[in-house]
């Protein structure tokens, strides 16, 4: 089954991706983006792009008149640092930004929403390990409570339109085009320094521990999702899925893979002071998103990262 599908935030890290796996499924696919953080470069061949805020007027007429099956939201200020500094503009971009397009699907018959949600920052520091999706949802910071309050306006727009709405609740996504900069990259900004040979950072002792997958993983995840009969249910926990491994991984574990990669031995790290408010432990379980959307993660984290480390050294960020 295909369709048309609107991907907000398609220039971007894991939009692009989307926008590849959606055209390579026979999706007709419109990327809009406002290019802050995405590049036109990344919009595949074959897409239409759309440059605009998803705040904007243009966004919403888009979403009203196009005619789309499904509204997939990856548009979004994904900086927990920005969210802590500037709680305003957070919830300005990623809930009023998601209610004028929610404004525009209901508008526009579109059938089903797809949320980029966070399985990483929505649990909080959840009790259990890995973290299934009834888990008490307990976020610290402002971009997990913007990313949890989406989650119930979804709910909510579903019930008084009609249309379909599917949480996705991500763990550590990485691979090509993620940006080295970005707080939410370690494995990238890991990358990065070790092929400008410098050393690592790791903030505290290293032993926290994180669930990275693959974006084509995450892609694979976003079309099942798009066709995938949902089941019935109240509440947000009832079309929300954890996308990631269910294998925990440390920081240290990570730049020791990374150094091997792409040192063939243990890389230099230096510990600094823990981040205040970072999370111990964060691994999902990921066997609601098998049984209903028939998805299971795919890639080896050794062979993730080597196209990782490919695209880096083909010049690319």
């Amino acid at each position: 089954m295909s369709g048309k599908v609107l991907i907000t935030g398609g220039a971007g890290f894991i939009g692009s991706h989307l926008a590849e796996a959606y055209l390579a499924a026979g999706w007709e696919v419109t990327c809009l983006d406002d290019c802050s953080r995405g590049k036109a470069t990344n919009v595949p061949r074959g897409a239409r792009f759309v440059q605009a805020d998803v705040r904007s007027a243009e966004a919403r007429a888009l979403v009203a008149g196009g005619g789309f099956d499904v509204l997939n939201h990856h548009a979004a200020q994904i900086d927990v640092r920005v969210s802590v500094a500037q709680p305003v503009l957070d919830a300005d971009i990623n809930l009023l930004g998601l209610l004028n397009l929610l404004d525009g699907a209901a508008a526009g018959g579109v059938r089903r929403v797809l949320f980029a949600s966070s399985g990483g920052t929505v649990y909080g520091d959840p009790d259990v390990i890995p973290t299934p999706e009834p888990t008490a949802k307990a976020p610290l910071a402002p971009y997990g409570v913007a990313k949890l309050s989406s989650e119930y306006y979804l709910h909510a727009f579903s019930r008084l339109h009609g249309f379909e709405t599917v949480a996705l609740r991500y763990a550590n996504v990485f691979g090509p085009r993620q940006d080295p900069n970005s707080e939410a990259g370690v494995c990238s900004i890991f990358i990065g320094r070790l092929l400008a040979g410098q050393g690592l950072t790791v903030f505290g002792d290293g032993t926290q521990t994180r669930d990275f997958v693959f974006v084509k993983d995450v892609a694979r995840a976003n079309l099942a999702a798009s066709t995938a009969t949902l089941p019935e249910g109240e509440g947000i926990d009832a079309r929300a899925f954890n996308i990631a491994t269910g294998t925990e991984r440390s920081v240290n574990a990570l730049a020791e893979a990374a150094g091997q990669v792409i040192l063939g031995r243990s890389p230099e790290v230096q510990h600094v002071a823990a981040r205040k408010g970072e999370l111990a432990r964060s691994c999902l379980d990921v066997s609601k998103a098998h049984r209903v959307l028939g998805w299971s993660p795919s890639w080896p984290f050794e062979d993730a990262l080597g196209e990782l480390v490919r695209w880096f050294r083909a010049g690319c960020p």
